[in-house]
């Protein structure tokens, strides 16, 4: 692995030889991944999977997403890239994943593996890359999973009653007009068995929810169901979702509970809020972006959300990184207006989110990428510790046990992929 300093000169920009092989299709992407540093990026079957680390770039502070979009050109600019295949997830990419709050301690990568495994439909493909010349091709092994395991999660920083008096905390300033609306999110806890095989939990988010986001990225790991920004030869789209319900537990409540939240004040104030802002954010990019004409209700398998789809052209010359620089916090993970309420955030929740809610993805040599917001993850760290995130949007109908009840609702992906 080669380390670079994203603010040194020009002069030390590793040169990087990329070559992307088409091969036969090599079946389902998780048995693929490494065992203890998995990287992958997939939905519906389909997607990435990294080995290796040929660079890692580091970024912290308020600037990390602006900086990585100037370091991420430079390296892109230097490759030596050989890609018959030309098309989304081909070439030099990295895998990455950005802090959510700008005084975070915890870092933001960019990570360039040294091996890609590609498989889109009808298409399978390796990329090699490495500083300097590449290693022979080989296709990484087939490696069975370790033994079942379970991992208990308990409250962490913030326990039930404390979370309540937040919320209860949080209505009060809402009502005061400090903000129209604040996302809260609380933490839980647990220790991972030594020598746990991790695409053990990765197997069941990706199977379990096919139509989220599935990621793993330096120990960060999820499958989240919101598209926070695409960029596609000039095109950009993005998935807002705010406001949430639980499912039914048989036919009937379920068409009740989705019914009730397309029809509830609350839940469809605080998704305008989310969709005002993502549009707002990308005008200036995309004059054109529009918002689906009504919110739709998305199907999990836990819950069902409201959602809007966002699309536009771009005129500009954006890139993915350049985006989510704009984007980033939505309403949905922060609030409106974003700057009271990451403010109150601070005042309110007494942890560091780490990289839960910030974006998570991938990005091309030409900027493309796709990026989701972090949601429904966890952090794995190399002590063994697994600090998994849920949070929920407060508005000025919010009821504190109702909001508890939401993130534990939104716990229950990680939870049982870690049972």
């Amino acid at each position: 692995m080669t380390a670079f300093a994203p603010f040194d000169d020009d002069s030390t920009v590793p040169s990087l030889t990329v070559e992307t092989t088409a091969t036969a299709d090599l079946g389902p992407l998780v048995p693929l991944l490494e065992a203890g540093h998995p990287l992958a990026w997939m939905r519906r079957g389909f997607g990435l999977v990294g080995h290796g680390e040929a660079l890692r770039l580091e970024f912290c502070g308020p600037d990390r997403m602006r900086d990585a979009a100037i370091v991420w050109q430079r390296i892109a600019t230097a490759a030596s890239v050989t890609d018959p295949l030309v098309r989304t997830g081909t070439g030099l990419l990295a895998f990455g994943s950005f802090a959510f709050s700008d005084s975070s301690a915890t870092t933001s990568v960019l990570i360039v593996p040294s091996v890609i495994i590609g498989r889109d439909k009808g298409q399978s493909w390796l990329t090699r890359i490495a500083v300097g010349e590449l290693e022979p091709l080989i296709v990484p092994p087939l490696e069975p999973y370790g033994p079942r395991y379970h991992v208990d999660l308990h409250p962490g920083t913030v326990p039930d009653a404390d979370y309540r008096h937040a919320v209860a905390a949080a209505v009060a300033r809402i009502r005061s007009h400090e903000v129209s609306k604040v996302v809260l999110a609380r933490d839980l806890v647990g220790q991972w068995p030594p020598g746990a095989d991790i695409r053990r939990m990765i197997d069941v988010l990706a199977l379990g929810y096919p139509d989220c986001w599935t990621f793993a990225v330096d120990g960060f790991i999820g499958s989240s169901p919101e598209t926070l920004v695409s960029v596609d030869d000039g095109s950009v789209t993005a998935r807002v979702l705010a406001g949430s319900a639980a499912r039914g537990t048989d036919a009937a409540t379920d068409e009740q509970a989705a019914t009730a939240l397309a029809t509830s004040t609350k839940d469809q104030d605080e998704h305008r809020y989310a969709v005002q802002n993502v549009l707002a954010s990308l005008r200036s990019h995309s004059p054109n972006v529009m918002a689906s004409e009504m919110p739709f209700t998305l199907k999990l398998p836990n819950v069902w959300h409201l959602a809007s789809d966002i699309e536009g052209d771009l005129i500009d010359g954006s890139t993915s990184l350049d985006l989510i620089d704009s984007l980033h916090p939505t309403a949905a993970v922060a609030g409106t207006p974003t700057s009271e309420a990451l403010r109150i955030i601070d005042e309110l929740e007494p942890f560091d989110r780490g990289r839960y809610a910030g974006p998570v993805g991938w990005v091309g040599a030409d900027g493309d990428g796709e990026w989701a917001v972090a949601l429904r993850s966890a952090q794995f760290d190399e002590n063994g510790r697994v600090t998994a995130y849920a949070g929920a949007g407060i508005v000025a109908e919010s009821v504190p046990e109702r909001e508890l009840l939401e993130t534990r609702m939104k716990f229950r992906p990680i939870a049982e992929a870690l049972d």
